[in-house]
């Protein structure tokens, strides 16, 4: 899974007010509200359109899938409350729940989940995310224009029975539905109303919140739904989340009081953090891997020498140890830690010397026929950030040290978030920071980002006709070891590719007021509000 400014800070006593708190003596009890830093502004909250771990954090707010991540991240039952798989591993069959319904309070049913999955993958739709539903009987064919929406693997023989075929036995399937992608829309909503559907006072959705504000460049409030089937549960009436891609000012309002939960932290200030406010500062492992890519459709980045030799040029400790700062991982392959039967993979070359690393590099860098006499001129684009923008010099003067400033050099380039989208995604660039979230505890989840047929959500327009054919062979694998094997096999062709260059595996860094119970740290980075309590 794939983070604009606020060019003021609310003072607290604006915000209380803002956010309906009482504050005359002998008024009515307060409201419970949760503030949180989100990183960006939305590109979208339609779950079948969105790609970023923004819009997925308000997401699970307002959503509700077959299957609804634990405060601690594991399969729960959500619209379903109960499914089965045949012996043959191809039919998966799901019980709704009778009291799940949508906020305008009509019944969330079976078919909805028949309309949202044909739509995921219909090709009208153009979602980044469709290939989530591909080993669904058909939805391929679909995708690629070879197949009706009707012989999509997908049933509804009563209201609260969803029955879904497989092209063949998938063992990460159900846990890969707790993806927002995957979860409904309601079609009259959606069908009435295009791309207005999102918008407060049109917006319908079956979670524990509903949208009721949402302020470009400032905030967006949700509020509890009281048609969810367990609002009885939730306990937040309110949460407000804000665009904080400033991240240095995003800490000076959570200090300020302002905000409840960060979306980040400042890497130059988490020594400080870890010091100051360790209580407070949540840093753990992150399902996730920070990368350059390459677009390899297009000169010079075509030739594998030149990008094994930028890539062999990175100091990768030098830029976890001084710049971000938060414990991560320098990374020397693409699939990060955390897979259990999964031996990770790195680039042939991780076990050099500093020394030895250069020299190569330098001897790949000339093969690509670059040099002072004929200098590379490159320019990287980032997203607006200034932990991105912080990384992008850091490795531009790492080039520039490694060959030379003569033979090469390199521009920046950073845009906010949904124009980047945008150009990344139709690949106008020639190197892009981009960063990969798993969306489900299995590899799988990485390697299959990589397939030259996902499309845009490739992100160096990737093209290996082994590397797919292996990919789509660990689809098919019974044997969860061997099939763990061909995914091995898999990445250690796509490194010695080098369409991308893997820089560091995340880890979550996060600061949570002491006000703030039930957050729960785990590797995916998911936080419903609705696991959540505030005190004041």
């Amino acid at each position: 899974m794939r983070i604009p400014r606020l060019t003021a800070t609310l003072g607290m006593a604006a915000l209380l007010a803002f956010a309906g708190v009482a504050t005359l003596s002998g008024s009515a009890a307060a409201e419970t509200v949760l503030h949180r830093g989100n990183g960006t502004e939305p590109e979208t909250l339609d779950p079948h359109k969105s790609t970023g771990v923004p819009e997925a954090w308000i997401q699970y707010d307002l959503f509700e899938g077959l299957v609804y991540p634990s405060a601690k991240a594991e399969a729960d039952p959500g619209v379903a409350e109960t499914w089965e798989v045949s012996d043959d591993g191809l039919t998966v069959t799901f019980h709704l729940r009778e009291d799940a319904k949508w906020s305008d309070g009509s019944p969330v049913t079976a078919e909805d989940f028949v309309y949202s999955w044909r739509r995921l993958v219909d090709p009208e739709t153009a979602s980044d995310y469709a290939y989530f539903l591909w080993p669904v009987k058909n939805a391929k064919a679909i995708t690629d224009g070879q197949a009706k929406l009707e012989e999509m693997g997908v049933a509804a023989p009563d209201a609260r029975t969803f029955v879904v075929t497989l092209e063949q036995p998938t063992p990460y399937f159900v846990g890969s539905l707790m993806h927002t992608s995957t979860w409904p829309v309601k079609k009259d909503a959606v069908e009435k109303l295009g791309q207005e559907w999102t918008k407060p006072g049109n917006f319908v959705g079956n979670g524990p919140y509903t949208l009721a504000e949402w302020v470009p460049q400032s905030h967006l409030k949700v509020v509890k739904n009281p048609n969810f089937h367990d609002a009885a549960s939730v306990t937040i009436d309110t949460v407000f989340y804000y665009p904080t891609e400033d991240i240095d000012q995003e800490l000076k309002r959570y200090r300020a009081g302002e905000l409840d939960i960060t979306y980040d932290a400042p890497g130059q200030m988490i020594p400080w953090i870890e010091e100051n406010m360790k209580d407070e500062f949540h840093n753990v492992p992150y399902l996730g891997t920070y990368f350059y890519a390459f677009n390899t459709t297009q000169a010079p980045f075509d030739q594998l020498a030149l990008r094994q030799a930028l890539t062999m040029a990175i100091d990768r400790e030098t830029i976890v140890s001084k710049i971000t700062q938060g414990g991560e991982l320098p990374a020397y392959g693409w699939v990060p830690p955390g897979f259990e039967g999964y031996s990770q993979q790195q680039f042939d070359w991780a076990g050099m010397s500093p020394e030895k690393r250069v020299e190569e590099a330098k001897k790949l860098f000339a093969e690509a026929g670059f040099g002072p006499s004929k200098p590379l001129e490159t320019e990287i684009l980032y997203n607006t950030s200034e932990n991105h923008k912080k990384v992008a010099i850091a490795v531009a003067g790492m080039w520039q040290d490694v060959f030379g400033k003569d033979a090469i050099k390199v521009s920046l380039r950073n845009e906010e978030w949904k124009v980047y989208l945008e150009t990344r995604d139709q690949l106008q660039f020639q190197v892009v920071r981009a960063g990969w979230i798993g969306d489900y505890k299995d590899p799988y989840t990485f390697s299959g980002y990589l397939r030259s047929d996902i499309g845009e959500q490739n992100p160096a327009g990737y093209k290996s006709a082994k590397y797919d054919e292996l990919m789509k062979q660990s689809e098919v694998e019974k044997d969860a070891k061997a099939r763990m094997q061909v995914m091995e096999e898999g990445e250690k062709i796509l490194l010695a590719d080098v369409p991308i260059m893997p820089i560091y595996f995340y880890t979550n860094q996060n600061l949570v007021s002491k006000k703030v119970a039930g957050w729960e740290d785990n590797i995916m980075g998911w936080h419903p509000s609705r696991y959540m309590t505030v005190t004041r």
